[in-house]
């Protein structure tokens, strides 16, 4: 939806000068005031009728509706303002980190991985450093739906995992920048004795062989953490991913689900 403001200078030449006037005063205008018709009447010294005009003249079907989207965009205008540069910058990389990563879903693929899950009796998640905190974030919540998952973190045990995976065994190794020579042995292994595999990265160029490959997005020196957290990227598509495997049998997990807080929530007592 365009901004109240745009709607203003799009209609501009179209307007009365009583009308254009108007439109000036709220373009300009950057402090919070007293919005209503009865004050903007006695500060422009004009009708309530002439702003109504004015109102219809930018699309909307009385001032009163305008006002309101009028000050909502002040307002977040303000709070914008509020805000440093560092953390204008976190918020971009953020809002453009959250944009990348639904650029490059492939939602086909993710429903796909999500079945596989339900099709081995466990599941291993693979991940060192960053990755491997955004692995035991997924293990933890698939977990509560009843499924045998563990994440696995330490280089040594993942290998060690790959050495005993088998057929009856998922690996979903996660590895941002996809060159984790230590996931790309994990899988191979696994592989070899005959388990399924799900790579989760955001290199394209990634060398891995994997069943089914879910991308994600990166940007510069996000491996390393300087800007913001590594694993964000990662949670969002981990967190559409769980979505996609929750809507399998959504009764019998959501049964397994509640079952498993009660039997927490027991513990405490």
């Amino acid at each position: 939806m365009e901004s109240v403001k745009h709607l203003m200078m799009e209609e501009y030449d179209n307007m009365t000068s009583v009308e254009q006037s108007i439109a000036d005063f709220f373009i300009k205008n950057e402090e919070y005031m007293d919005f209503s018709a009865r004050n903007i009447s006695r500060i422009l010294y004009i009708s309530n009728a002439t702003l109504s005009r004015f109102a219809k003249k930018c699309g909307y079907k009385g001032y009163r509706e305008l006002v309101f989207d009028y000050e909502k965009e002040l307002q977040e205008q303000m709070s914008e303002e509020s805000i440093s540069k560092l953390a204008k910058k976190v918020k971009c990389t953020y809002s453009s980190l959250l944009e990348e990563v639904f650029q490059q879903l492939d939602e086909e693929k993710v429903c796909q991985a999500a079945e596989m899950v339900s099709s081995y009796k466990r599941v291993l998640v693979c991940g060192l450093g960053s990755s491997g905190y955004a692995a035991s974030e997924m293990a933890f919540r698939m977990m509560r739906l009843g499924l045998q998952i563990q994440a696995v973190t330490d280089s040594q045990v993942i290998q060690m995992a790959a050495a005993v995976a088998d057929k009856e065994c998922l690996m979903i190794a996660i590895s941002l920048s996809g060159n984790t020579q230590t996931i790309a042995d994990a899988v191979h292994m696994a592989k070899s004795r005959g388990a399924g595999a799900v790579l989760i990265t955001a290199n394209r160029e990634a060398k891995i062989e994997c069943d089914v490959v879910l991308y994600t997005a990166t940007s510069r020196n996000l491996d390393q953490g300087i800007a913001i957290s590594p694993q964000f990227p990662i949670l969002v598509l981990t967190d559409i991913f769980y979505g996609y495997y929750f809507q399998n049998d959504t009764k019998i997990k959501s049964q397994r689900y509640h079952m498993t807080l009660e039997t927490l929530n027991q513990k405490k007592f």
